[in-house]
Order: C-alpha cells, then structure tokens, then sequence
C-alpha cells in the first residue's frame, strides 16, 4: 500500500467521515480503511481514481506499450526533436 497516504480504523471513519471528505480533497489523498487492524477498502478522490483507471487502460493496450517502449528507445538513443524544431513553421 504504498501510495496510501493514511490508515484509519473503519470506526474513525465512521465518527468523522465529512472531515474526512474534506482533507481528502484538499490533499488528494488516498486513505486505506482498516478493520482490527486489517485493511479492508481504500478511498480515494475522483481525480485519483479516474488517474487510475486511465493508468490500467494503458497499461492493458498493447500496441500503445509498444509505442511507449519505441519512444523510450527513441529518447535513449538521442532521437528527438526540441519544443522549437517540432513548433517552427
């Protein structure tokens, strides 16, 4: 759980959980909810979960990992173009 910003028992989460809502939001935090120290859900901001979402569409598209790899090829070898060679008229 490493992208996991706090670790709250369910029962705090329960008592307090509009606080929660709100530093959520303003930290864009990510909070894993624990039951007898176990956890047992994870939540998170609109904005991180669609991030993710996005993330596991790319990684699951093949031909879009082979472009990315090509790239990173690409870059490594010195191939690439500066913001004013791409830009320029």
């Amino acid at each position: 759980m490493e992208d996991i910003q706090h670790v709250w028992p369910v029962t705090r989460v329960k008592r307090g959980l509009m606080e929660i809502l709100k530093r959520m939001e303003e930290e864009q935090s990510t909070i894993a909810l624990t039951r007898n120290g176990e956890a047992v859900g994870v939540l998170l901001t609109p904005r991180r979960y669609e991030a993710l979402m996005e993330t596991i569409e790319v990684l699951s598209d093949q031909e879009v990992l082979k472009a990315l790899v090509k790239s990173a090829e690409d870059f490594s070898a010195g191939r690439v173009f500066s913001h004013e060679e791409v830009w320029s008229e």
